[in-house]
């Protein structure tokens, strides 16, 4: 498969399942509407927030199916492409919550908003209160939509693709959760003496809460879709972990270094949420005592103005931080490609894969 028939296969598939999103939406509107109209703001907000992204997980599970000899864009891959990107913005409307992010795909998020809304129809109570539960329901509304359009896709499938498949599933949504409390700990726990601690502590938190559910489950579930034994299932592991973090590695620096326009989110939002990533922590261990203050100030502070960011990243530049981070990425997209440089897939799996690693780290959104 060359380049181009990759690029159409990819957009074919991000259709139908933009498609299924759209439509899992709506019919689970349309399920409670016997509620009332007040509920509506829920489907409405969500409609809007889903119909961005890269699909990039739907990918993944989608390059799985194929590599193990699935048929091109069935039904049951494009509900479990459908399911995992509602995961995600269930996932994303919660940690939208948690460090109290005011925009998402360049909107306001979810419990933003809902606390608008609160104003325009003159509510009584606090906005912000409203806002947050309101998005905290919403998240929780999405992972329902999520494992409803993944089982939906595996009902379908005999077994053991069934039964693996929903073991993925779980295990999933399960360390993401983890992996999630586990990031608020770090941002939380004083910084330790032995910066190696916040390096080992933020690199898994990034396999926990983001490398698995990025690409690594993705791949194993439409793998699991497709009848992939466990030597399969375990290749698949081993080629998306490693891949899986270079992908968040470089959603890290994009946090930093990031252009607003592309990302959808203010520059600089990941050191104002006070994210203890690897390339902050990867700086700490080698700054100087007056630039470990200045980084342990900046991260966390909600007020953190232009001049500040921009001394933080001197900072980063300075220690090296950027440039080991990089090296990171290189070296974990190396790994990965080893593994699929030895597993016996097909040229179109190769070539989807390929694609699909490109996409994941050399991205700028």
């Amino acid at each position: 498969m060359d380049t181009l028939e990759t690029q159409r296969w990819l957009n074919e598939l991000r259709q139908a399942v933009s498609t299924r999103v759209t439509a899992s939406i709506a019919e689970l509107a349309e399920s409670h509407a016997d509620i009332g109209p007040e509920v509506a703001d829920l489907f409405t907000i969500s409609t809007g927030l889903l119909s961005g992204g890269k699909r990039l997980r739907a990918a993944f599970a989608a390059a799985g199916w194929t590599a193990f000899g699935g048929a091109e864009l069935a039904g049951p891959v494009v509900r479990a492409g459908a399911g995992l990107e509602l995961f995600q913005m269930a996932a994303l409307v919660h940690d939208d919550i948690i460090d109290a992010s005011t925009t998402r795909r360049g909107m306001p998020a979810a419990h933003r908003q809902l606390a608008l809304r609160h104003g325009e129809l003159g509510m009584d109570g606090d906005a912000d209160r409203f806002g947050e539960s309101g998005a905290l329901l919403l998240g929780d509304l999405l992972l329902v939509a999520a494992q409803q359009e993944v089982e939906r896709g595996l009902d379908v499938l005999p077994s053991p693709a069934d039964r693996r498949g929903r073991s993925i599933l779980l295990t999933m949504m399960a360390e993401v959760t983890v992996g999630q409390y586990l990031d608020i700990y770090a941002q939380a726990a004083p910084w330790s003496e032995d910066p190696a601690v916040d390096l080992d502590r933020a690199r898994r938190v990034i396999r926990a809460k983001s490398a698995s559910y990025s690409v690594q489950q993705p791949l194993r579930l439409g793998a699991a879709m497709a009848g992939a034994d466990d030597a399969g299932l375990a290749a698949c592991a081993a080629f998306g972990l490693p891949i899986g973090e270079a992908f968040q590695l470089r959603d890290d620096m994009l946090g930093v270094f990031g252009d607003p326009d592309l990302t959808g989110k203010p520059a600089g939002d990941d050191l104002r949420e006070g994210k203890r990533t690897v390339l902050v922590a990867s700086a700490m261990t080698r700054a100087s005592t007056a630039q470990r203050a200045v980084l342990q100030q900046a991260l966390g502070n909600a007020q953190l103005q232009p001049d500040e960011i921009d001394q933080v990243r001197e900072i980063l530049y300075a220690t090296g931080a950027d440039h080991e981070v990089e090296a990171l990425i290189a070296e974990r997209v190396a790994e990965g490609l080893g593994v699929l440089d030895a597993a016996a897939v097909s040229p179109q799996a190769d070539a989807v894969l390929r694609s699909l690693v490109r996409a994941a780290v050399s991205r700028t959104s």
